[in-house]
């Protein structure tokens, strides 16, 4: 039996530890806002933070998570009052919004570990997350909304 801590509450898993941590988020416990989008860690559709890190779900084993924290776009922030979320709002980022929650959860990610980025430095952090309706110039809008610069 595994124990993963999700969005602040300890979470069992008994099944098989090689799953992909994606389906069990989606499948078991119902947290949909991290999407299925490429399968590879290619695309960033399913972008959580585990540890505290920028991960992809879909090609991060339940196992790998055994004993540690993993936060889903859910829980960043349950009011959808973390900086990022209120840029994105702001400033209309979405399109479509399928990608939006693991933009959101990488943009996050990269403020945590570089608080005032440059152009240089969202363009770099940022590059693993597709956005298929070209929202780029508002996703780098709103991460330096959000960062304050």
């Amino acid at each position: 039996m595994l124990t993963l801590h999700i969005n602040g509450e300890a979470r069992s898993f008994g099944g098989d530890p090689s799953m992909p941590l994606l389906w069990y988020l989606r499948d078991e416990l119902g947290l949909t806002g991290t999407k299925f989008g490429c399968g590879v860690a290619a695309c960033g559709a399913c972008t959580i933070h585990l540890e505290g890190d920028a991960v992809r779900a879909c090609q991060t084993s339940v196992s790998d998570a055994d004993g540690k924290s993993v936060i889903t776009i859910e829980g960043l922030d349950p009011q959808g009052d973390h900086p990022v979320q209120k840029a994105w709002r702001a400033l209309n980022v979405p399109q479509c919004g399928y990608c939006q929650a693991g933009q959101i959860m990488q943009a996050a990610a990269l403020l945590k570990q570089s608080p005032k980025p440059s152009d240089s430095d969202i363009d770099e952090g940022m590059s693993g997350n597709i956005c298929r309706c070209g929202t780029y110039q508002r996703i780098r809008a709103a991460i330096k909304q959000a960062a304050g610069v």
